[in-house]
């Protein structure tokens, strides 16, 4: 790249942080009612602009096909009327949850007299980058204006004009609550050198970078940028069956925990057995996931299950195939398998089926990972289904932000000290 589009991409990028700074001062005054009611519109205006979104999309889809990109990325980029109403729906669930800004989080009084207050505050300007899933542009832009962040959306060039698309019903939205159109913005250039100024060229801008996609990606944000970062790397997600787990309710959770969507990053990677039910849930498990599709990738005992059953070689333990494949075996027992976990997992999410609640407390107690769950399916981590609204990704980082980053985890506080006129002696 020559240094005259290096300068026009660095002059872009200096126009939006501009831009976004100066309409985050506006956005962190907004009332509740006028975000909501921008939120409101947007979710009208997706509605309305419905067949533009489609139109939008099924260009995306057209070029994504002849690059031959793979089925799970496909399916990740792919909007159809279900997919752009539940986006709407989303929306209209962030109006519902209740404002983090000004929230008192905790007070108390000094013996000197002295009131002192943690209230949540906007982090400031948000900039995302994502790559081809077009609801992120929803999801975040959205999330951001109900925590009072200004934001800054950089989407993956496979679903430009999807996320062009949708970004104008969020634009229709704030004109229509009379708030800075600046406050969510759309990066609108595919050039890659825009991402490498984002992460190193805007920390006059930027307060902190939240990646949403694949390993290569969140690794260069991680690696590259020059303000705090909240992400995850991957979702090497696992499920346990224990010798105390009822064998339907093991097969149900297996299955949908794999297949429901094999695209997402909380979509079950890894299957573990105790050795001591092995004889009468191994083979159903193993079989169920065949017959719905999945490749198994198993150690000897689940190789003897079935001729379908692939050899699991030990890169199969740290992979994270976002596709129908799974990597399957034997444990002796809850501490065995909570070394598994430790040693090969990503510390994303995590479920252990049993009816032994001692068992499950041990295992929620010992596995360190963001999400850790009973009876359940992994594909529940995921903040719509924890009642946050939305989400702009799950966390595994251990400070600032942990899990499902909603609109709460895009605050910050500060404290604020009422006196009577106290001197300090």
């Amino acid at each position: 790249m020559n240094a005259h589009v290096d300068h026009q991409i660095g002059e872009l990028m200096e126009a939006l942080g501009k831009a976004a700074v100066k309409a985050a001062s506006v956005l962190a005054l907004a009332g509740t009612a006028k975000k909501n009611a921008a939120l409101v519109a947007a979710a009208a205006s997706i509605r309305a602009r419905h067949a533009e979104i489609l139109a939008a999309n099924e260009r995306d889809m057209s070029a994504a096909r002849t690059a031959k990109l793979g089925g799970a990325l496909l399916d990740r980029l792919r909007l159809d009327e279900k997919r752009v109403e539940a986006m709407a729906r989303s929306i209209e669930e962030i109006v519902a949850i209740e404002d983090p800004i000004g929230t008192t989080a905790a007070e108390w009084e000094r013996p000197n007299g002295l009131r002192i207050q943690r209230v949540r505050v906007p982090l400031g300007v948000i900039g995302i980058i994502y790559e081809s899933r077009p609801n992120v542009t929803a999801d975040a832009g959205t999330l951001c204006l109900k925590s009072g962040n200004a934001v800054i959306l950089r989407g993956g060039s496979e679903s430009r004009n999807s996320n062009a698309a949708i970004h104008a019903c969020l634009v229709d939205g704030l004109r229509a609550a009379d708030l800075p159109t600046e406050c969510i913005q759309l990066v609108p250039t595919t050039d890659r050198a825009a991402v490498g100024y984002m992460l190193a060229g805007m920390t006059d801008y930027l307060d902190v970078i939240v990646p949403r996609g694949g390993k290569s990606l969140v690794a260069r944000v991680q690696q590259e940028a020059r303000v705090p970062v909240i992400g995850h790397l991957e979702g090497n997600c696992h499920v346990y069956v224990d010798r105390d787990a009822d064998v339907r309710m093991a097969r149900s959770i297996a299955v949908n925990a794999k297949m429901r969507r094999t695209g997402i990053c909380g979509a079950a990677e890894t299957l573990l057995v105790d050795s001591a039910c092995a004889d009468t849930h191994l083979a159903p498990i193993i079989l169920d996931l065949l017959e719905a599709g999945c490749e198994v990738r198993g150690d000897a005992s689940v190789q003897k299950i079935d001729s379908r059953v692939k050899p699991a070689v030990e890169d199969d333990w740290y992979t994270e195939y976002l596709d129908a494949i799974i990597a399957a075996r034997v444990v002796e027992g809850l501490d065995a398998a909570v070394e598994h976990i430790a040693k090969y997992g990503s510390a994303h999410t995590e479920t252990i089926v049993t009816e032994n609640q001692a068992t499950a407390d041990r295992f929620l107690q010992r596995v360190d990972s963001a999400i850790v769950l009973h009876n359940a399916s992994t594909q529940f981590a995921d903040g719509g289904e924890f009642g946050m609204g939305a989400e702009i990704g799950i966390s595994t980082d251990r400070f600032h932000a942990r899990g499902p980053v909603g609109a709460e985890q895009l605050t910050s506080y500060k404290y604020v000290v009422r006196g009577r006129g106290q001197v300090r002696p």
